[in-house]
């Protein structure tokens, strides 16, 4: 009779080594979106983590865009009067392409109900 060696406990891998490095380098709003979406979906085609880093990268110009707006005014005052600032249309593309990129890798879309058998009030036969 052989003797059982009991179980092992196995520990998950830490956080850095579960969670994909992008192959290109991103900013802090990039880098947190990134995470954020490998942590709950786990993009690992290749494909989907090309799209994924693309929407990272356009969210770090969109925020750098934002930050160069929210210093000189949304509105800058020309010889020829008010005018939007040129950077608006541009944050703003760069933010619709982030809202793209989310709707093709199919990350807006929740489950309406959750996944199993109905509880107890569902089925009645």
């Amino acid at each position: 009779m052989t003797k059982n060696p009991g179980l092992t406990v196995v520990q998950p891998p830490p956080f850095d080594e579960a969670i994909p490095l992008p192959s290109r380098d991103l900013g802090a709003s990039g880098l947190a979106f990134w995470n954020a979406v490998q942590s709950d979906y786990q993009v690992d085609d290749p494909g989907g983590r090309e799209l994924l880093l693309l929407a990272s990268e356009a969210i770090d110009r969109a925020e750098g865009l934002r930050a160069m707006i929210e210093a000189d005014g949304a509105v800058l005052r020309t010889k020829a009067g008010l005018k939007d600032h040129p950077a608006l249309k541009h944050e703003l593309a760069n933010r619709a392409f982030v809202t793209r990129a989310i709707a093709r890798l199919g990350l807006n879309v929740e489950a309406v109900r959750p996944v199993g058998r109905p509880g107890l009030g569902g089925w009645k036969g």
